[in-house]
């Protein structure tokens, strides 16, 4: 995950996250890696990590995690349930969890609607 400017919206999905096992790892992008494919994050690595260290919903928090995740990396992290929310595109979706899916043990949760970092990034800048 990004976990930028981290909001109720990500312990939303970390807490659905958590329902699916008893040992939640988080993987957190790298800021090079999030500009890849998005804006740069507000928050760097360290501070994200952090932010999403904190929630008690976590149990441990990975750093650099890939966007496409292979199965070595499931392998070397003892991984069993790969989980993102529903709001990823199939085309994106599919590229970049491919190998979980064919492997089963790909899953969706729920987006938490009308909050993101975007829509934070928004009001701050109508605070102006």
């Amino acid at each position: 995950m990004v976990a930028d400017l981290f909001h109720y919206g990500h312990v939303n999905f970390l807490k659905q996250a958590r329902t699916h096992g008893d040992f939640l790892l988080v993987g957190v992008h790298a800021d090079e890696t999030v500009e890849s494919y998005k804006r740069t994050p507000i928050l760097t690595m360290e501070e994200r990590i952090a932010s999403v260290s904190g929630c008690r919903y976590v149990d441990e928090v990975v750093p650099n995690a890939p966007l496409k995740i292979t199965r070595e990396w499931i392998e070397k992290h003892g991984i069993d349930l790969i989980i993102h929310g529903d709001d990823v595109a199939p085309e994106v979706r599919d590229t970049w969890y491919k190998i979980p899916i064919e492997m089963g043990i790909y899953q969706s949760v729920g987006y938490t609607e009308g909050i993101s970092t975007t829509e934070l990034i928004a009001r701050i800048k109508a605070a102006e």
